[in-house]
């Protein structure tokens, strides 16, 4: 079978397309034909050895899959050949079969595309864990996304939308910003051109967001949290501007808030039926048409090293999926 490889931590353009043998399902596994794969900002870390999960060489990136079982392994129920599914694999996504534990998988419904639901595990499975379970958002709240144009932060922009919030959407541009709003953005702030605590508090009548979802960090971070609402919850989602902020606790204090981290990979791990929940959640939503996952580009996986390019030159604004069959 045809697999991208890393065979070198040197980043992107160091992966390699290679023929190698095909797996098969263990005991709780089933082997899934690959029709797309779901890239994210992760995969250009972790194919320079800088993400917190570090495979052992060599490996394939991208880390959530959609396709059709092939062959089920001893001890799998509910699952059979010929089934849709989709799922998150943490990494190895991006060759032609991969085997997935059973208790991972998802089945898609019917109406919804391969690349929608190759994009989904990782960026909507994130916002709702982050804005449900750690964010407990109520209806009628105001959510600030920074990040907002990006896999995860449009994800976030969507899922807050769609269970009630009024939805502030950060981004770096007046072109992502439009993209944001026609995803269910109420109002827009570019950090670019606008002081961002000023402008989140103008945006909010001077009372700050309810929640503030980062999935960017670095030099944004600490004013963010310097704009946000009494009894706040500031979610810790990611770092895209590199840099790992550090918070003066007495912010945290006087603003009587909560900052909270959203380690989703963990919980997708560790509460494999959560994650499949809420993905089964998120699926409803696509083929009802309440949910749209954008996709920025579709790229074949001999061009896998381009499409990580996006992300790592920031360009993308929503999924970059690879087709791989």
């Amino acid at each position: 079978m045809k697999a991208a490889i890393c065979r070198s931590l040197d980043g992107p353009d160091a992966i390699v397309i290679e023929d190698i043998p095909s797996p098969q399902p263990g005991p709780g596994e089933v082997a899934v034909r690959v029709k797309a794969a779901g890239l994210n900002f992760l995969d250009t870390l972790i194919t320079r050895g800088k993400y917190q999960f570090k495979p052992d060489l060599p490996f394939s990136p991208a880390g959530e899959i959609a396709g059709v079982i092939q062959s089920v392994g001893p001890d799998v129920a509910g699952f059979a050949f010929g089934d849709r599914v989709c799922a998150y694999v943490g990494w190895g996504g991006a060759r032609e079969v991969v085997c997935v534990k059973a208790a991972a998988l998802v089945k898609i419904p019917e109406g919804v595309s391969d690349e929608a639901a190759a994009g989904v595990n990782i960026t909507y499975g994130t916002a709702m864990h982050g804005l449900i379970d750690r964010g407990r958002i109520s209806e009628g709240e105001t959510v600030a996304i920074l990040g907002a144009s990006g896999g995860a932060g449009l994800a976030a922009v969507e899922i807050a939308h769609l269970l009630g919030a009024k939805v502030i959407a950060v981004a770096s541009s007046e072109d992502k910003l439009t993209v944001c709003r026609q995803h269910g953005a109420d109002a827009t702030l570019n950090y670019k051109t606008t002081d961002l605590k000023q402008g989140l508090r103008d945006l909010t009548s001077g009372r700050g967001a309810d929640i503030i979802y980062d999935c960017v960090g670095g030099p944004f971070a600490e004013p963010a949290l310097r704009s946000i609402a009494w009894l706040g919850r500031y979610l810790v989602v990611g770092f895209a501007a590199g840099e790992i902020p550090r918070f003066p606790l007495n912010l945290i204090l006087l603003k009587c808030c909560d900052v909270a981290g959203v380690f989703w990979g963990a919980v997708a791990d560790n509460e494999p039926a959560r994650q499949a929940a809420n993905i089964s959640r998120v699926l409803a939503w696509v083929a009802e048409d309440r949910l749209e996952p954008h996709v920025h580009a579709t790229y074949p996986l001999d061009d896998i090293a381009a499409a990580i390019g996006v992300l790592d030159r920031r360009e993308a604004c929503g999924k970059v999926i690879v087709k791989v069959d």
